[in-house]
């Protein structure tokens, strides 16, 4: 669920970065749509398992948090790369 989450963040934040911003701009955008898609999968993990207990929950919550930012930035530079290829000639 995480990965998925991951790609689709990257994918989405492809989306939403247009050539010429500045790199302050994007970093910002990166960090919180990053941010805003962990927190929603953070809360989904939660929903999925609610009689656990407590030190299992945190494991299991905790989980997957590499995957899901390398999927995002992979994801991302694919993406970005895909829609805007036109401009490295």
């Amino acid at each position: 669920m995480r990965a998925i989450l991951g790609i689709l963040a990257g994918v989405i934040i492809a989306f939403s970065i247009s050539p010429g911003t500045n790199q302050g701009t994007i970093l910002g955008i990166i960090i919180i749509m990053g941010l805003l898609f962990y927190i929603i999968s953070y809360w989904i993990s939660k929903k999925i398992i609610p009689n656990v207990p407590k030190t299992e929950k945190r494991k299991f919550v905790t989980n997957g948090i590499f995957p899901f930012i390398f999927l995002l930035v992979l994801f991302m530079i694919v993406s970005y790369t895909g829609l805007h290829q036109n401009l490295a000639t």
